[in-house]
């Protein structure tokens, strides 16, 4: 009984000694985790989003692509948001820019 009402009685002084030094102790773990998230996660993420951007606009007539569902062909007419491409002799599919992941070196599809 006596020992928990000293403690009840030191607790209000220790917290009034920490201040805003506790305060921004305690919160330290917590902007070092964001900031090392930042790095090895919403860095390159948003890099790989730029690169890939620029991929699409840089895409012409002519150019053999591979798409996220794996169908590899070249690339025959463009609109504004689709692009057709060839997969077969006279066979042409029509799919969104977005789902170009790469851009092949010419003569793969063959």
């Amino acid at each position: 009984m006596f020992i928990s009402s000293a403690f009840a009685q030191t607790a209000p002084a220790a917290a009034a000694e920490g201040g805003f030094m506790g305060s921004l102790t305690g919160m330290l773990p917590l902007v070092l985790m964001f900031v090392v998230l930042y790095f090895v996660m919403i860095r390159p993420q948003m890099k790989r989003q730029k690169e890939h951007r620029a991929m699409i606009e840089a895409l012409a007539k002519g150019d053999e692509v591979a798409t996220a569902g794996g169908i590899i062909g070249t690339v025959t007419r463009m609109a504004e948001q689709f692009i057709f491409i060839e997969v077969a002799s006279g066979v042409e599919v029509q799919i969104q820019r977005s789902a170009v992941v790469q851009v092949l070196p010419k003569g793969t599809a063959k």
